[in-house]
């Protein structure tokens, strides 16, 4: 049997804010719907569930951070907490895709067992991915991609049922249309903390964990001249 992990997860890639951690199995999460407020909400969110569950940050042996894809600004702000957590103890830490998220939480909460997760990147484009579940598991099928909403090529079996999660899909309601078998899925709107933990425990098995030094976020879209422009962090 594999050793629980204790793991503290954090997202503010998109228009949610949550904190959750996982202590010999019990789950502690906060989640808020606050826009413009990630940057003052999530630090007091971690001290929250680290004080529901009775531990303090040098208990955490792992700290998922959601990786992106969502916010340029959302992203920043969840890489930077994270770094912040994490390295005045030299935490290990694990990105987890905020679409993955979203596809754990269909899996989970409505028994899914195909997932199109569309998350809107303005610009008349979507952040999306495609997952089918495997021992309850998100695996991703092909890659995330970022595209005009027309472009999305369907990978997943159109004879079953596909759950549709995220804002792409209220911003691009042609989207519903792809199959018949495409139905709503309100359960994963947005990406939540605490459906990160087990991917997160997962990945760790797997040796997809780094040092805080080699964290990783995921913009798909080509930001490099985003990051230079005069005036930015």
């Amino acid at each position: 049997m594999s050793q629980l992990l204790t793991i503290l997860a954090l997202d503010t890639c998109t228009e949610t804010c949550s904190a959750a951690l996982t202590v010999n199995g019990k789950v502690f999460a906060q989640i808020a719907d606050a826009p413009r407020e990630h940057s003052q909400r999530l630090l007091p969110m971690v001290d929250d569930v680290l004080a529901q569950a009775q531990v303090t940050l040098a208990d955490v042996d792992l700290i998922a951070y959601g990786r992106g894809p969502g916010s340029f600004t959302g992203i920043r702000i969840c890489t930077s907490m994270t770094q912040g957590l994490a390295l005045g103890l030299d935490l290990p830490v694990i990105g987890i895709s905020t679409l993955a998220a979203m596809a754990q939480a269909a899996i989970t909460e409505a028994g899914a067992t195909q997932v199109l997760c569309c998350i809107d990147a303005r610009m008349n484009e979507v952040y999306w991915g495609q997952y089918i579940a495997q021992d309850g598991m998100a695996i991703l099928v092909g890659e995330e991609h970022v595209s005009a909403p027309e472009s999305i090529a369907l990978l997943l079996d159109p004879r079953q049922d596909i759950h549709a999660c995220g804002t792409g899909f209220d911003a691009y309601p042609q989207l519903l249309t792809l199959t018949p078998q495409t139905m709503p899925c309100t359960e994963a709107r947005y990406p939540d903390a605490k459906y990160m933990l087990v991917l997160a425990q997962q990945g760790q098995q797997q040796g997809l964990h780094t040092s805080v030094d080699e964290l990783a976020p995921v913009y798909l879209r080509d930001t490099v001249t985003w990051k230079k422009l005069p005036g930015r962090e």
